[in-house]
């Protein structure tokens, strides 16, 4: 599919729905192309499916990977606080045209993926000071 189609695809999305915001699908169709690669998955053909697993993985390593700590306030502001909103971007896509689908593939899919508080932000916490090693008591000496 053409850049331009994708971005006509977009404007009509939001002209019906308007709950996150365009970077938020671009990320998205973004995250897509990452998955593919990551998962070594042909250019073309049926065999280039990604699963609602599979991308919802693949969006939490490009996150982490292009906003490092900022990456839940990131997605938070587009909208998306929950995995249940990426399902909703990916199949207002699908149903736009932008993206395709096999008869498998549901909204359900996405649904409670990964908690996105421990998802991206839990990476950057400072870890937890090492508790002091434990000596053993003085005693005294005699003399």
């Amino acid at each position: 599919m053409k850049q331009t189609d994708f971005n006509e695809a977009l404007r009509k999305i939001l002209e019906q729905d308007n709950r996150y915001a365009p970077d938020a699908y671009l990320f998205l169709r973004e995250a897509l192309d990452f998955t593919i690669k990551l998962l070594q998955k042909p250019n073309t053909g049926p065999a280039r499916h990604v699963t609602g697993g599979e991308l919802l993985d693949g969006i939490r390593q490009f996150a982490l990977q292009e906003f490092g700590p900022l990456a839940l306030r990131v997605l938070n502001h587009w909208g998306v606080k929950r995995c249940e909103d990426f399902g909703e971007i990916v199949f207002n896509l699908v149903e736009s045209g932008a993206l395709g689908k096999t008869e498998e593939d549901r909204r359900e899919d996405f649904a409670g993926g990964y908690d996105f508080e421990r998802a991206f932000a839990v990476p950057f916490l400072p870890e937890a000071p090492a508790a002091p090693a434990r000596r053993a008591p003085r005693t005294a000496k005699k003399g």
